[in-house]
């Protein structure tokens, strides 16, 4: 059981336990899905016609926030404004029959609810249309205000998601901060009208990020890199007590106010650079609100007393969830646990390595690849191979097969079978594939996968390695990480036996 799968088991646990209040404030979309196959073209006009099998019509924005709240087993409040039009009825029995408090959900009499309605052909969407509603008038913020007061009694979060489509800063921050609950979460496209709240954490994917520092944050996973960068900016905008930044198939970046590089933990990945989660990849295009779903997980998991550290990992497993899922989705308890605790196929052959390394980088991934004897594994190699994981997606550790061991360290080694030794490195949270080679060096497997880091311990230095050359002549990278000599496997089993020729004598 890894890492990953207790911290899920824990958390969920809490929340069954406690059964956290949490109130969402916020703008409530309704999202139709119009689904058909787009057989041929229109004569009429460059466009796919697309024949109807089905259509559906479930919550969105703040409301599909508020049912993957109830889902993952909080009691949930919603707070917001509709349209008293049909979208408006549809959206409220929707929230209802997920087991949402409507109660504080104000209908505004001749507005139009927001409603985005999708049309997928085959396995695309073909059209996107918006119609936006707004609620201008100072009535509806009073109205809006009084709501957020009574729903805001007994509440363990509030999560405010503010899309521009009618909750304002204007209107609820003073009731916020006069009735502030203990966790306070704001998901907003321009987080710098929520600054004197200062939310206990900020969730804003890459874009609004970019938008609201005002820099281009550049591609890909060097984002995390760039978002680190603008850390002091980051907080002194937002106001926030931490912020994670959401970076779709590159997982996020959270970042700690109170977390720097005087107390940062040197041997561990949750230093001054920030704290890292991975997403795992989908290739569904019809997914939907998967931020919505990140950011109701991570409110309800400080709802009940998780670290933010602990709240991004599980609202990290509950977004790759239902990213793999079309349309707009959520994620409730028992899925998460079947996703988390699905036995993963960690130990492969050659021929899964290299298929799986080709998947990885049709994705965009950055594999990383080490290797070792990992005999007995200790605190040294547990550190190397957290930093390792650090420096990319994928974690690739090669092992050396037993007879390779025995010609590298003599004929008392291994102490583990290679079996044994795969099984423990493939329990680690950080590594993701284990493959066994029985050559002396890993050369013919890195020439055959092509890992984009190869990482060694600072014992080393690439000029020493053999592996260097061929890693550089593909365009690879070489990485030196931190050692710890007192960890050593030699001194390990050293110290076994000189103990167990103490308990004989």
């Amino acid at each position: 059981m890894t890492a990953d799968v207790r911290l899920v088991r824990d958390v969920v646990a809490r929340i069954d336990d406690r059964e956290p209040l949490v109130v969402v404030i916020g703008d409530p979309i309704l999202d139709r899905w119009t689904i058909g196959e787009a057989e041929r073209v229109s004569r009429e006009a460059p466009a796919p016609v697309v024949r109807v099998t089905e259509t559906i019509a479930v919550p969105g924005g703040a409301a599909n926030t508020a049912v993957n709240a109830r889902a993952l087993g909080a009691r949930v409040r919603m707070v917001g404004l509709i349209g008293d039009d049909e979208a408006g009825a549809v959206l409220r029995d929707r929230l209802a029959a997920a087991g949402v408090d409507t109660t504080s959900l104000i209908a505004v009499p001749g507005a139009t609810t927001t409603t985005k309605s999708r049309i997928v052909g085959g396995d695309r969407v073909v059209v996107r249309v918006d119609d936006l509603a707004g609620f201008p008038t100072a009535g509806h913020t009073d109205q809006l205000a009084a709501a957020v007061a009574r729903a805001l009694r007994g509440a363990d979060a509030a999560v405010v998601c503010d899309y521009g489509l009618g909750v304002t800063p204007e209107s609820v921050l003073s009731v916020l901060d006069r009735d502030r609950p203990d966790v306070v979460v704001v998901d907003a496209h321009d987080l710098r009208g929520w600054h004197d709240l200062h939310p206990d954490l900020v969730t804003p994917n890459a874009g609004e990020a970019a938008a609201v520092l005002g820099v281009d944050l550049g591609i890909g996973a060097d984002r995390a890199d760039a978002v680190v960068a603008q850390r002091a900016t980051l907080f002194r905008v937002t106001g926030a007590r931490a912020a994670v930044v959401t970076l779709d198939r590159n997982g996020t970046i959270l970042l700690e106010a109170s977390v720097g590089r005087d107390d940062a933990r040197p041997d561990g990945p949750d230093d001054h650079r920030g704290f890292r989660t991975r997403a795992t990849p989908a290739s569904e295009q019809q997914a939907s609100g998967a931020g919505d779903t990140f950011c109701a997980a991570a409110s309800v998991a400080l709802a009940v007393g998780s670290t933010p550290r602990e709240a991004v990992q599980f609202a990290q497993a509950a977004a790759d969830v239902v990213v793999r899922e079309a349309g707009t989705s959520t994620c409730d308890t028992a899925s998460l646990l079947r996703s988390v605790e699905a036995p993963a196929e960690t130990v492969v052959d050659h021929d899964d390595l290299a298929a799986a390394v080709d998947a990885a980088h049709r994705e965009g991934r950055r594999v990383v690849f080490t290797n070792g004897c990992f005999d007995v594994v200790h605190r040294g190699h547990t550190s190397y191979l957290r930093q390792a994981k650090e420096l990319g997606d994928l974690l690739v550790v090669a092992l050396n097969d037993d007879d390779s061991v025995r010609r590298l360290k003599g004929p008392e080694r291994p102490i583990n079978t290679a079996e044994d030794r795969a099984g423990v490195l493939a329990a680690l949270a950080c590594v993701d594939l284990v493959t066994v080679f029985a050559t002396d060096t890993p050369i013919p497997l890195l020439e055959r996968v092509r890992p984009d880091v190869y990482v060694k311990g600072g014992d080393y230095s690439p000029e020493m390695l053999s592996e260097t050359a061929v890693v550089r002549a593909y365009g690879g990278e070489v990485v030196m990480v931190d050692y710890v000599p007192e960890h050593s496997t030699s001194a390990v089993v050293r110290r076994i036996r000189e103990t167990s020729r103490g308990d004989v004598d």
